[in-house]
């Protein structure tokens, strides 16, 4: 034993490794903020107190950064106050520390490359963490946590650490979320049409909830028939087609109008989507278009359509069946290849749970989807567009028009959703009530049915930030279009 000790000597075998860390390129930095508070604007859209590995100038930086956005000027003078006195750094104080920081300070110009030095230093010390945590994991399981959940876990805290250079979470000061939220008011006055979340591109709609909000879970609701997947399908090529990037400060690509799309269609395949938008696109029926009987015309709108759509970011997923767990992992990876503004999901009873505790009870399974859909949508800041089914109750009230109670399977889906919208269309229920022709009865149903042709109703049942209300929008059947009604002011005149 002895000899294999002279054989490795002590001094070559290092005790630890050091997380990666440069103490030179942080006191550089903080040295040329305290000369000019200029420098603090050059990193501070990305770089936090927190990315400092030093405990001491994690401190001065963040003192630093609130004088200088309260106006005031942060140097070797001004802050030593709000630090402790009495601590040392080797054999200087902290006030002789700050000043000697300030005489070795590095230029202006070199400020935002030393911040990115120590804001990739401290992404590689998280990476470690996560790392860590995943062997440690992995060695020592706990008896409830399958390798998949342990995998999903893993990309989670990966996927945010990409996003937002932290995977921890953890509270956020009240200024940070005050900041956030002028920053919002400020990106709709901007936007077209004043509008803080996403447009849909239908008017009257847009006007009532704002947009589509990041982060929000819209649950869009409907008896079969009533044109849900058609309105999604809509509002996906909308915000597809108006897409319009934007250049952000540190490269990026961030949408300015409009958006990427992800639509996981677990109804209908990819080619009988893209049939819908084409048809509804050309204004030529989907039936034409399958069976064949189409113009020399047509076929030429066809192709200019078909071309116009290669250009257009709508990512289409349909894999039938899908759990929220793969779900959740697809869209991250969506979001981080392509980027990603809205998700759509038809529908939510196709979907399955994770935790085969869940898949024995239904209620419970939906719970676990709608769960796991509202925070995969605060997880990637986008608002998520989800179809559901509703129960047959509704077919047997007089009034047919959807209510909150009518959600299928569980209360969870109204209790998680920041916006329910049904789809109601008196049309379709008319047509099924035809009385015999020549009959007073079929009198009043043409009136009824000349009155609610080409009409469809948008219900608001639930909105956490807006009103609730009826929305109503023009929709044509044949091309399963739904548009914008004309309003009243804008129609032709009529002479009585």
């Amino acid at each position: 034993m002895a000899e294999a000790a002279r054989k490795f000597p002590v001094a070559e075998t290092p005790l630890y490794r050091e997380a990666p860390n440069n103490i030179e390129a942080e006191q550089a930095l903080l040295g040329a903020v305290l000369v000019n508070n200029d420098a603090f604007y050059r990193v501070s859209d990305f770089l936090k107190s927190s990315h400092f590995y030093e405990p001491l100038h994690r401190k001065i930086f963040e003192v630093s950064a609130e004088l200088i956005r309260m106006g005031k000027k942060a140097d070797p003078v001004t802050i030593k106050t709000f630090l402790p006195a009495d601590e040392k750094v080797g054999d200087m104080t902290v006030a002789f520390y700050l000043a000697r920081l300030a005489a070795e300070a590095v230029t202006v110009i070199n400020a935002a490359d030393y911040g990115r030095a120590i804001y990739d230093l401290a992404t590689r010390r998280a990476l470690i963490t996560v790392g860590e945590d995943m062997v440690n994991i992995a060695y020592d399981a706990p008896v409830d946590m399958s390798p998949s959940d342990q995998i999903e876990d893993a990309e989670r805290r990966l996927f945010e650490l990409a996003e937002t250079g932290r995977y921890d979470g953890g509270f956020e000061s009240f200024t940070d979320a005050v900041k956030t939220a002028v920053d919002m008011a400020n990106a709709a006055f901007m936007r077209d049409g004043h509008l803080s979340g996403v447009a849909t591109g239908l008017r009257d709609l847009d006007r009532r909830m704002g947009g589509l909000q990041p982060s929000d879970l819209i649950v869009l609701a409907g008896r079969p028939g009533m044109g849900k997947t058609s309105l999604a399908t809509n509002i996906a090529f909308n915000i597809a087609h108006a897409y319009e990037p934007g250049q952000q400060a540190d490269g990026s690509l961030k949408a300015k109008n409009g958006g990427v799309i992800g639509f996981f269609s677990l109804e209908m395949s990819s080619e009988q989507l893209a049939t819908r938008i084409i048809s509804e696109q050309t204004e030529i029926p989907s039936s034409k278009i399958r069976r064949g009987e189409i113009t020399e015309t047509d076929f030429e709108k066809l192709a200019a359509c078909a071309q116009m759509m290669q250009r257009v970011p709508l990512y289409i997923d349909q894999t039938g069946g899908i759990s929220i767990a793969q779900l959740a992992a697809r869209a991250r990876r969506l979001k981080r290849q392509r980027g990603l503004d809205v998700l759509v999901i038809d529908y939510i009873q196709l979907m399955q749970g994770s935790s085969a505790r869940a898949s024995q009870n239904r209620v419970q399974e939906i719970t676990e989807i709608t769960t796991g859909l509202k925070a995969l949508g605060k997880e990637l800041g986008v608002p998520i567009i989800a179809l559901s089914q509703l129960s047959r109750q509704v077919e047997s009230r007089d009034d047919k028009r959807p209510q909150l109670s009518d959600l299928r399977e569980s209360g969870s889906i109204e209790q998680d959703a920041d916006v329910v919208l049904f789809v109601y269309r008196e049309e379709y229920y008319l047509k099924n009530k035809e009385p015999k022709p020549g009959t007073p009865e079929y009198v009043q149903w043409e009136d009824q049915m000349n009155e609610a042709r080409g009409k469809a109703e948008v219900i608001i049942a639930k909105q956490r930030h807006g009103p609730t209300g009826t929305v109503g929008l023009a929709f044509q059947g044949e091309y399963t279009r739904f548009s914008d009604l004309a309003e009243g002011d804008h129609l032709p005149e009529r002479f009585e």
